[in-house]
């Protein structure tokens, strides 16, 4: 078997605060003096039903790492970091995602905790060799002005390196039409709409999700397999999944990797591109993603190199970008595996 780190790919579904390496967690907690519940240290991956009570918990946990972020410092540092550890697993582009929201008290506002972000991405793209676009990202559980206020944001900061925009959070609260506003704004703009739908919630919210927001790719998107006839439609609007598999089951929507219907997914034509979402609670980063492809759903390499295509296609680079991480993984399978 060929080597999954030396496979050119695209991540394109990461949370910022989710991105963070643990000892950088532990260190950032110690600066500000907080104490953090052990789950976040223990090296455990996150078990939890597909309930409220089940994300309650999950959100707990996220609150507290996002907690620690105090500083200009911190929040460079997570970027830095989120690029290096991109890079040294074979991607070559990383859309992170990231709400301002949180992290503007403690930097001036919300127009300087993106602009941060936004400078650190250029400086460690330029640094670690890959490249890196922004998303930014509206909560369900805030008020949609919210996210037209962020919409907005987004968009004057679209020469800067912003490239989407998105919707997070608990699939079950708010109502999806109240956003549609603020990704008209986005779309209206030339954003791509980024929005989360159907990992939590079924086909019927992935359709209030295609009929408000107009999305791009889904984020997740994992449970149009309970409805091929949407998928099919789903894939004749070249609309992309970012599928996290180790999410699906950290949250209780499939009790093991093998549950998750990566395979029917793939075999009914989606395009995929494998994401790590969250790995610090989850413990499992991009290229464990196509470990489970290969280990619990037994995709051999061909397979795997046709995942990282679509993960590459459904990135926001340029044709030229694509076509060279295209050609690099045509080499990639090319190449003789070392025990052949």
């Amino acid at each position: 078997m060929r080597d999954l780190t030396t496979l050119p790919k695209t991540h394109l579904h990461l949370h910022f605060t989710g991105s963070m390496r643990p000892q950088t967690l532990a260190e950032l907690a110690e600066e500000a003096g907080i104490r953090l519940p052990p789950a976040l240290l223990d090296g455990v991956a996150l078990r939890v039903p597909a309930s409220e009570r089940g994300w309650f918990r999950f959100q707990r946990l996220y609150d507290a790492a996002r907690a620690v972020v105090r500083s200009e410092h911190a929040m460079r540092r997570i970027v830095r970091e989120a690029a290096e550890d991109d890079a040294a697993e074979g991607s070559r582009r990383l859309e992170i995602q990231v709400d301002p929201t949180s992290y503007a008290p403690h930097v001036g506002g919300l127009t300087p905790a993106l602009e941060i972000v936004l400078d650190e991405a250029r400086a460690a793209s330029r640094d670690v060799g890959i490249e890196i676009g922004v998303v930014v990202a509206a909560s369900r559980t805030r008020h949609p002005l919210d996210a037209r206020t962020l919409a907005r944001l987004a968009v004057r900061h679209m020469d800067d390196g912003v490239i989407g925009f998105g919707l997070s959070n608990d699939e079950r609260r708010g109502d999806t039409s109240e956003f549609a506003a603020a990704f008209s704004i986005a779309r209206r703009a030339g954003l791509a709409s980024l929005p989360h739908g159907g990992e939590l919630l079924g086909p019927d919210h992935i359709r209030d999700v295609l009929a408000h927001l107009g999305p791009t790719r889904l984020g997740h998107g994992v449970r149009l397999a309970e409805d091929l006839p949407l998928l099919e439609k789903v894939n004749e609007a070249g609309i992309a999944l970012e599928l996290a598999p180790a999410s699906n089951v950290a949250l209780g929507v499939y009790p093991t990797p093998a549950d998750v219907p990566l395979r029917t997914l793939f075999e009914a034509g989606a395009q995929i591109a494998l994401s790590a979402d969250d790995p610090l609670l989850f413990v499992s980063r991009l290229n464990d993603q196509y470990r489970i492809a290969r280990e619990d759903h037994g995709m051999d390499d061909a397979e795997l190199a046709e995942l990282a295509r679509g993960s590459v296609r459904a990135s926001l680079a340029s044709a030229d970008s694509k076509r060279r991480w295209l050609a690099e993984i045509d080499a990639w399978l090319a190449t003789p595996p070392p025990s052949a």
